[in-house]
Formats: structure tokens, sequence, C-alpha cells
């Protein structure tokens, strides 16, 4: 067993950066089952499951690395809004007695995570981002965070996000750093996650997704996003933006990763109104089955279209790598209403927030930072007749997204663009003043799957002259994520970029 000496060691090792000189497709897939090299705290969730089931470290060892790492770095980082140090040794230390009674849950027993900010957890504070909430403490967990504490989970902490999982940030709030340059956007609104995630400060996270914000962050940080079919995953005692839009899921390093912890978090919750009775499949059954004969759908007209040139590249050299691998790609056209999907979208969201902050907006208007102010001002202004106009344009789009979806297996998009250089000021500021933001961020890419339910994968492909990640996102049709899983991981295992991590 791996003393904690070693672990702290290897956690600090000079020798293993954690970025490597260069990153390129390997000539052929990586043999299953190896771990790749580097620091623990980059190792994968799978691998680092291997070392716990196995014994060689404990998961008491390997939490009191993590947050010793957590102490050590996130004081720069800001992805932290809560760390839950006695909950995660109490955790850890029972999942130390059961491992070694030979009483093994799976791959995530005694496994080091966290979570956005607005899950709730039993007796630790769950802010979602707003001042009207610094002092809620909720009486129970969330079905997620009940879930994976079942399969033994240990709960490092809450992370931090824009205010009520929008896109600016609460004056009184911190706004995590990109690892990778710290002038650039982190994404919105799962950035914490992103950057604990990216930055070795847990081995997953969770984030939720309204208008793409498990995907921008993932992009903008390098790392594997899933945002499940709507209503796959329970979302009793998480706090509500939008009630027809809001997904939660996982966010990790690695595609396999995001399988175990989906796996684990979905199924069918009857506290919640919209979770699906759907069974859920074995997520990891097909994951080594390859993609030979997968028709893999592009619209390139659509996903160049005032995107960066290297990510455009970037896309098509993972193309290639697809079809060498056996899939076949498929030219098709993404409905032609998506352009204009932002405004419903838009008015729905604002209407449904303005309805979940009934408690305290517009009573406690003051408390509230001036985007998502004007934000649930606007919701308020919506009428019945605008937003069953938005509605509808939603139930036509569908139609014809979910058309166009079934006529390939998966679909590739950029994962909502690319990162870009970001002001704090501007993120604390009023629409204005985050205009420039919602300019570059291309939602376009990111809407179409929230408005449908359907799911979605956001993997690393790439990295930009400066060295800032790329990504795409592979879409595909309602509960289809065991098979965007197998895509995702049929990537990795030829390519490399998911083994470039910042310089932390």
């Amino acid at each position: 067993m791996m003393t904690r000496r070693e672990a702290l060691a290897l956690l600090g090792a000079t020798a293993m950066s954690g970025m490597l000189s260069a990153c390129v497709p390997r000539p052929g897939p990586a043999v299953s089952g190896t771990r790749a090299t580097g620091p623990l705290h980059y190792a994968s969730l799978t691998d680092v499951a291997r070392m716990l089931e196995s014994r060689q470290i404990s998961p008491v060892e390997l939490t009191e690395m993590m947050l010793e790492r957590i102490a050590t770095v996130d004081g720069r980082l800001k992805s932290y809004a809560t760390v839950t140090d006695e909950r995660a040794l109490v955790a850890a230390r029972q999942a130390e007695r059961e491992i070694a009674a030979g009483a093994y849950r799976g791959p995530l027993h005694g496994m080091p995570i966290a979570v956005k900010d607005l899950i709730y957890t039993q007796g630790t504070r769950t802010m979602g981002g707003l001042s009207v909430l610094r002092d809620f403490i909720p009486t129970y967990d969330a079905t997620v965070v009940a879930r994976l504490e079942q399969a033994g989970a240990v709960l490092l902490g809450k992370l931090n996000l824009t205010e009520g999982a929008m896109a600016g940030y609460h004056p009184d709030f911190d706004i995590p750093v990109n690892p990778w340059d710290a002038n650039y956007w982190t994404g919105a609104s799962s950035s914490g996650s992103a950057v604990a995630t990216a930055a070795g400060l847990c081995f997953a996270s969770l984030g939720s997704d309204t208008g793409g914000s498990i995907r921008f962050p993932s992009m903008a940080t390098g790392i594997v996003g899933l945002k499940p079919t709507y209503g796959r995953v329970s979302r009793h005692g998480v706090l509500v933006l939008a009630e027809s839009l809001d997904h939660v899921g996982p966010m990790t390093r690695r595609t396999a990763d995001a399988a175990i912890m989906l796996a684990a978090m979905a199924g069918h919750d009857p506290k919640d109104p919209t979770s699906l009775r759907d069974p859920v499949p074995d997520m990891l059954a097909d994951l080594h089955s390859g993609i030979r004969g997968m028709r893999i759908g592009i619209d390139r007209e659509f996903a160049a279209d005032g995107t960066d040139a290297g990510l455009v590249e970037a896309i098509e050299q993972a193309l290639e790598t697809l079809t060498q691998l056996g899939a076949v790609v498929v030219e098709l056209q993404m409905p032609a209403e998506t352009a204009q999907a932002g405004e419903p979208w838009f008015v729905i969201c604002a209407a449904e927030a303005y309805q979940a902050h009934a408690t305290h907006f517009p009573s406690r208007a003051a408390e509230y930072g001036p985007w998502f102010r004007g934000f649930l001002e606007f919701g308020a202004s919506v009428t019945p007749a605008q937003y069953a106009e938005a509605d509808g344009f939603r139930t036509r789009f569908n139609e014809r997204f979910n058309a166009m979806l079934s006529q390939a297996d998966v679909v590739v998009l950029p994962a909502g663009g690319h990162t870009f250089r970001v002001d704090a000021v501007n993120q604390y500021g009023d629409a204005a003043a985050l205009q420039p933001l919602f300019d570059q961020a291309q939602m376009q890419f990111t809407i179409p799957a929230d408005f449908a339910g359907t799911p979605a994968l956001t993997v690393p492909c790439g990295y930009s002259p400066a060295g800032l990640p790329y990504a795409l996102q592979f879409m595909g049709p309602r509960l289809s994520e065991a098979l965007l899983c197998r895509i995702g991981h049929a990537y990795e295992e030829t390519t490399a970029w998911h083994e470039r991590h910042p310089r932390v």
C-alpha cells in the first residue's frame, strides 16, 4: 500500500509536471488498463479506482492528499466554495474499513469527488452563487449526492459557479480561474467544477447544463463533460434555473470516468416528477467495442460559421482519426432555425428562472448581482403569450433536430466554440458589461441539445497555438449516453489530448 508520504511525493513530483511537451495522436490505440504517466492527482478515476481496490493506496491517504492539494493550490484558482474536510475524512475512513474487509462497492468506492454548489448537501451550505442563499443549509442530500455516496464516493466539497447558474457572477463571490491561462474564460456556469477537475483538485465533479453549462466549461478547460438526456439524472435537491431545461451531469478527465459517474447517478427517482423510468444500461459494457461502421454526421458549413479556424481544423483531424477507426462520416444539415434559437431559449429560461426565484425575487432584489437581477426582471416581463410563442418554436425545432439526429449514430459539432479573453470586471457587471461574452460564446452549438433534452459528450480534440484547449461534442438521440461514451473512449484511446494538463 502506498504510504501518505509516498503519495504526497508523487503528487508534487516535478519530473512529471502535468503538461506534455507535445501532444499528438499516438500511432495506435493505447493498451487498455494501463495508467497514464504523470502526477497522481491527474490520474483518471478509472486508474485510481484500481489502486484503491488493490490497496496500493488507501481512501484516507488519497483524501488527505487531495485536501492538502486544495489547500495549497485553490487559493488562486478559486474553484471551491466550501471544502468539506470533515465529511470527506469520515467517508474515507469508512471506505477504508470496507475495502480492507473485502466489501468493495465499485470504482467510486473511496474516490474523492466534488459537486457544483447548487446541489443540496445535508448540513453543508448550498449557495448557488447567490447572496440571498449565502446561509442556506439543506436538511437533506440531493439524490445525485446520495447515490454517489452510496457508491462509496468521498465528497471533498462544493464548487463555485456563476450567480444562479446563469452568465455573470455576484460581486460577493469568487470567479474560478482558468488553470490554462488566468486571462481566459472558464466557461459558465459550472466553472468551478471544470477548474477543479482540470487542475487535479478532484477526480470527478458534477455540473449542470441549461444552455451549455457543462459543455462550455469543459471546452474551456480541456476536460470531458457529459450532459445526459433530460430526466436521465434526478434533479431532486438541485437549485432550479429553468425547470424545463436543466440537466445534471458528470465532468471528468476521461470518458470512461464520466460513464462510471453517470451509471451511479442515473435512474428513476420518484422524488423528481421529470425523472425517466427508462432503465439505465451498463455504461461500460460496450465501451471497448470500437466504432467500426458507426455513422458520424456533421454539418461542416454550420460548424465552421464564426468558429476559430484552428478548432475547425482540429475537428477535421478528429473526423479523420475516427474514419481510420472504421467510422463513416455522413454529411447532414442542422435545422435552418438553429441560428434563431437563442432568443426563444432566453425567453423560456428567464421566465422559468423568475418563477424559480419567487421566494426571494423581487422582495430581495437588491441582494442580487447586477446581471442576474436584470435577467430576472426580464423574466418577470415575459407574458404568457410570449412564453407560448417561444415554447412553440422549441417544439418545432425539436422535431427537425431529432429528425436530423436520426440520420447518423452521432453528430459532431464544436462544444461551444473556443475560450477567449475576459475581464473579471465584466463578469461582475450588468447586461452591457457581459454582452462581449455573449457575442463570443457560440450558444448555437449548445442550445439544441438542451431544447431537445438529448445527450451530448464534450471531449478535448487539440490545443490552440497559445496552448488553450479545443473541444468537440458528440451529440446523439435520446438515451444514447452509452453510445456517446463508446465513441468518446475510442477517440481517446487513439489520441493523447487527454494526457495534457495545465501547469498547476
